[in-house]
């Protein structure tokens, strides 16, 4: 097994480090003929030392954070990592960029991912139709 702690990390801004390496979770979810293998790509990730997973809530429409958060709470309880050795990145879709509809929309991937916090919470990509996000300083 890889230890995380040789791994290489990036230093942000503000002291913390994070592992340079991560899991990308793009096309998870979309089926459930392919959830047993997501599920075991993910668990063996963790358990070979990866330790930042990125997903996304337009990801199988939810679908890749359900998968991710079975096999975080398959790992957590298997002892095979601590929560606070994980960094989970999430997106929010354009169209939830609002007060009200980001805050449900990570609500509900907090649910799907099983997990009372996301370590980085991004929009996925900007939405420039509606000027007024950026003039509220949302984007």
């Amino acid at each position: 097994m890889h230890d995380p702690a040789t791994a290489p990390t990036v230093r942000f801004s503000d002291g913390e480090q994070w592992p340079a390496l991560g899991l990308g979770t793009w096309r998870y979810g979309e089926t459930a003929a392919r959830r047993s293998e997501e599920l075991h790509a993910v668990r063996t990730a963790l358990e070979t030392g990866y330790r930042v997973i990125d997903t996304a809530e337009m990801y199988g429409e939810g679908g890749a954070e359900h998968v991710v958060g079975e096999a975080v709470a398959d790992a957590l309880r298997a002892r095979v990592l601590d929560r606070s050795e994980l960094r989970i990145i999430s997106k929010v879709y354009p169209h939830n960029a609002s007060r009200a509809a980001m805050r449900k929309a990570c609500e509900a991937s907090l649910r799907r991912l099983r997990i009372d916090r996301i370590d980085l919470y991004l929009l996925h990509w900007r939405d420039l139709t509606d000027a007024s996000l950026w003039r509220q300083g949302w984007v």
